[in-house]
């Protein structure tokens, strides 16, 4: 029994090569015929084909989910294949919607996919998420997990949330309108998006590509207990889980008294900014090209170049004669008395935000002309040094 009722009314009937295909859900009791017509009737929209939407993909498809659509803007690159495995090596270069749907062919041909090829917006969103019964969402950034919230809400549709950092996992099922009063949001849980920079991405930080199985497997699992009604899902629950310690635990959720109601769709990078307004003051004027730079370095009075990524990632690539000074480093000011006063400085990082933060505690400090480098060392690989190993 499940405390909420089926999310999917049944299909018709199943054909005999689906009764063989999914015969060991049929045998299941609180499954059954009934659970699985369920599942072939239900329209599942994901939020990605990346690190967590490639085994909930596989999963949903496995499990005989009818439609499922793919919201990807991306296309398949050689880093994703450490985690992303709904793609290989042939696929690189292809959208990864497409590579997605073909995996899932070769699964299942029983499953219909539909494709959105684009980034998802906030003036379409809400009639996208009106044409299916549930969303996962496995998305990277706050922006877009704030604008998957509000646009569940305002569509009155559950959905399934799922993070994943280094070691770490999270999920939760999210949904204003459920039955008896239960209704919680990811604003609930996040009333406010974290400070720029205080929380890196997985391209920032790392993950390792195993724990995209574990915290995809269980978002599947609490889509197929919605449709089909059963089991007690992680309405009103964080599940946190720990790989390195081997831990799951949860945390209940409660409503935020001080919350206020969601009644359209906002400007969500705006919401929750790129970087702090103080790094984007000092970057105004004081942002430099990766030609720019190179041109600097090869002057007769070169900058001082200080690299402020951590150790991990300053032993995978440089710019030669780059030092490393970690940015926590120079927020702290600990590192100030490390830098030269007798030259003008050049921060970068990997993609340009945190060398933009630790530039505005430059500024602070009295470097006036302390400046960064522009998309980091991504752009110095793809503009100066194409031969540059990248991550």
């Amino acid at each position: 029994m499940s405390s909420l009722p089926p999310l999917v009314e049944p299909a018709a009937e199943l054909s005999r090569d689906e009764v063989a295909r999914y015969s060991r859900h049929l045998i299941i009791p609180d499954v059954g015929v009934t659970g699985q017509k369920r599942l072939k009737n239900a329209k599942v929209l994901v939020m990605g084909a990346g690190g967590l939407g490639s085994p909930t993909l596989l999963y949903l498809a496995a499990a005989g989910v009818g439609t499922i659509g793919i919201v990807d803007f991306d296309v398949v690159d050689t880093s994703n294949l450490q985690r992303q495995i709904i793609h290989g090596l042939g696929d690189v270069g292809r959208l990864k919607t497409e590579s997605a749907r073909d995996s899932i062919a070769e699964l299942n041909p029983f499953v219909d996919v539909r494709l959105h090829n684009r980034r998802l917006e906030a003036k379409d969103a809400v009639d996208l998420f009106s044409e299916y019964d549930l969303i996962l969402d496995g998305t990277d950034n706050f922006a877009t997990r704030y604008l998957v919230n509000d646009a569940a809400l305002l569509a009155g549709k559950p959905y399934v949330w799922g993070s994943i950092y280094r070691f770490q996992g999270q999920v939760s099922v999210f949904w204003e309108n459920a039955p008896d009063g239960r209704g919680v949001n990811y604003r609930d849980l996040y009333p406010q998006a974290p400070p720029p920079g205080s929380v890196p991405s997985c391209a920032e930080g790392g993950v390792l590509g195993v724990l995209c199985a574990s915290i995809g497997s269980i978002m599947a699992t609490e889509a197929v207990k919605l449709i089909c009604g059963i089991g007690e899902p992680l309405l009103g629950r964080l599940m946190v889980y720990d790989a390195l310690e081997m831990t799951y635990r949860t945390v209940r959720l409660r409503k935020d008294p001080q919350g206020r109601p969601v009644t359209a769709l906002i400007d969500y990078d705006e919401f929750c900014g790129v970087v702090t307004d103080e790094a984007a003051a000092a970057s105004a004027g004081s942002t430099l090209t990766p030609a720019q730079v190179d041109a600097a370095l090869r002057s007769e009075a070169p900058p001082a170049l200080i690299d402020v990524r951590e150790p991990v990632e300053f032993e995978i690539n440089r710019i030669a004669g780059a030092q490393l000074i970690p940015k926590g480093e120079i927020l702290s000011g600990r590192a100030l008395g490390d830098l030269p006063h007798d030259r003008p400085i050049v921060l970068y990082c990997k993609t340009g935000i945190r060398s933009a933060e630790a530039l505005a505690a430059l500024k602070r400090s009295g470097f006036d002309d302390a400046a960064h480098l522009q998309g980091g060392i991504v752009a110095w690989a793809a503009q100066i040094d194409p031969t540059m190993p990248v991550y």
